[in-house]
């Protein structure tokens, strides 16, 4: 019987195992592989007395001195305050507002040159990156209306809806993993715009998230409503699995996985019993870490850096962590989220966390505070008349550029996909 971090391992096909080898354990709770984070900031350290002499008039007297000031506040929010326009709303305007468009996930690829979208309308579209962002000649104010129809580049129909998308290291951009609601982990090859390989070993519950490690060999991971964390070997025939856990005691649902993009055998995991873990590849029989926080079922786990890693939940937060120590180092609120996904993505260059909400509304916040720097409102959704506004669905950061200018993609309930551009402010403006 499967139960709390068990391990299955494949038999039948002991070559999937031969390049995944364990070495001694390291140290607990110091992961020596971490790398450093091409974006650094310093991580809080504990508020010490200096003086144990003190009386407690010194003591309240020196935690009011230390407390920052309006005036402290103003200079922080002045010097890392962004600018972001909407350049580009891309939709269908005979199907606005039906909920059989709800965008679920947008990826880039890994040129960054290729954006590919997917959700419940049964569809991947694959855009160009080109078509969608301000030409130089387009004014600053401007916003550029385009059909999804003519927008993008081709689409392929997929027999199920769709909850998550990823490209394949090593394809060159050929080869992009969707995970659905069937429960199927499906390959396509956007040359020929066929499936290459399917894997359905979820019992028909539905694939929540899917992702391929950067490793030689590429490992595949997807979570799953069935309560299992299924890690597998794309090199054998099938993808038979080299490893299956459950994360939660009592089963519950997989929401979110991913390898750590910097390298070394880590792999983050959401669930639905409120907690975020975290995995050594090459010792699954159960997590390293556990994260416990969150008041309501975790829907998405993101790493910021080698040492860091972001957690959304629906209790409408999100969480920094350290990976080192499983230690929460901030909370972010200001967004609306109850129930649905809204989407979650870090840029890593610039330090900003962009996520939806449930009141229409997109999001962005920088690492280093608990509340907002930027929202934007989606604007109404369907039928006039309609009390439901829609929520944002997906967000999706390009990680390509420096830190002063970056780009956001975010889709909504409604199917429309709108694209920001976002520039540094001057750090001499007021």
């Amino acid at each position: 019987m499967l139960g709390y971090g068990s391990l299955w391992l494949v038999q039948k096909h002991p070559q999937c195992l031969q390049n995944l080898t364990s070495p001694p354990p390291p140290p607990p709770l110091n992961h020596d592989w971490a790398m450093n984070p091409p974006f650094h900031f310093p991580v809080p350290q504990p508020f010490q007395n200096q003086n144990q002499t003190q009386n407690p008039d010194q003591q309240q007297q020196q935690v009011q001195d230390n407390k920052p000031t309006a005036d402290d506040h103003h200079l922080h929010k002045s010097r890392f305050e962004w600018d972001f326009t909407l350049s580009t709303v891309v939709s269908s305007p005979t199907a606005t507002g039906a909920v059989s468009n709800t965008l679920g996930v947008i990826e880039f690829d890994p040129s960054e040159t290729v954006l590919a979208t997917g959700g419940i309308a049964r569809k991947i579209r694959i855009y160009s990156v080109k078509s969608l962002l301000p030409s130089n000649e387009q004014p600053k104010d401007d916003v550029v209306s385009l059909d999804h129809a003519a927008a993008c580049d081709y689409y392929i129909c997929t027999p199920a809806k769709l909850s998550s998308l990823r490209w394949r290291p090593g394809s060159g951009g050929r080869v992009l993993g969707s995970g659905d609601y069937d429960g199927v982990v499906t390959e396509y090859d956007l040359e020929s715009r066929l499936p290459i390989f399917e894997r359905d070993e979820h019992g028909g519950r539905r694939v929540w998230s899917l992702d391929y490690s950067d490793s030689d060999p590429v490992l595949g991971a997807s979570g799953s409503d069935d309560g299992t964390l299924q890690m597998w070997d794309p090199r054998c025939e099938g993808g038979d699995c080299v490893a299956r856990v459950a994360p939660s005691e009592s089963g519950n649902p997989v929401c979110c996985v991913e390898f750590n993009p910097f390298g070394g055998p880590l792999l983050a995991v959401g669930c639905a019993d409120r907690k975020a873990y975290v995995y050594d590849v090459r010792r699954m029989a159960g997590p390293v870490l556990s994260f416990d926080g969150h008041d309501k079922t975790v829907t998405y786990v993101r790493f910021l850096n080698g040492r860091s890693m972001v957690s959304a939940g629906t209790d409408g937060c999100l969480k920094m962590w350290s990976v080192d120590d499983a230690r929460e180092i901030r909370t972010y609120s200001g967004h609306t989220n109850n129930r649905s996904f809204v989407g979650l993505s870090v840029w890593r260059n610039g330090g900003l966390l962009g996520c939806g909400s449930e009141n229409n509304q997109v999001f962005v916040y920088d690492v280093r505070w608990g509340e907002p720097v930027w929202v934007h409102e989606f604007g109404p959704v369907g039928n006039q008349g309609c009390d439901d506004r829609g929520f944002v669905s997906s967000v999706c950061w390009r990680q390509m550029g420096g830190k002063e200018q970056c780009t956001l993609v975010a889709g909504g309930s409604d199917g429309v996909l709108q694209v920001f551009v976002g520039r540094r402010k001057s750090l001499a403006a007021d």
